[in-house]
């Protein structure tokens, strides 16, 4: 009879955790943020092995004339039914000037699982840039920000 009566006494906190962890859940959220160097063929990595990769970015970021642009990868995540944008600031600097520049790119929720997008800035646009100093990653639900990740020197 005890026994009966604790699990009925339960129920409501067991309700209250399902719907802060489905609360939890709903909130479009920004996981992790890779900026990488593309080389002059588009190409982050030559295998794909982690350590290779690393070492790759290593390479270019020592040798900037092999370098054909940036690329961030975004970890996120957001319900299927949210319409989102991932943008991405960028401040760089080339010799004396300070420079600025954005990429933006609209995304659709998944459901439960993490996403990733690729957002690249690449060509011309890099290459008048210069050398990329900080970043920051916002996520838009409308016109709100509802997350963001950014460089130790934003």
């Amino acid at each position: 009879m005890k026994l009966i009566a604790h699990v009925s006494a339960s129920k409501p906190l067991l309700l209250i955790l399902l719907a802060t962890a489905l609360q939890a859940q709903a909130a479009p959220k920004i996981l992790k943020v890779l900026p990488q160097y593309l080389d002059l063929q588009g190409h982050h990595a030559v295998t794909p092995s982690l350590y290779d990769r690393d070492a790759y970015q290593a390479r270019l970021r020592q040798h900037p004339e092999q370098r054909s642009g940036l690329r961030f990868a975004i970890q996120w995540k957001g319900l299927r039914s949210t319409p989102l944008t991932l943008r991405v600031e960028l401040r760089g600097g080339r010799g004396e000037q300070a420079t600025t520049a954005m990429i933006e790119e609209a995304v659709q929720g998944g459901g439960w699982f993490s996403h990733w997008s690729m957002l690249k800035f690449a060509d011309g646009p890099y290459k008048d840039f210069g050398e990329l100093v900080a970043w920051r990653v916002t996520l838009w639900r409308g016109g709100q920000q509802v997350d963001e990740r950014k460089s130790f020197l934003w």
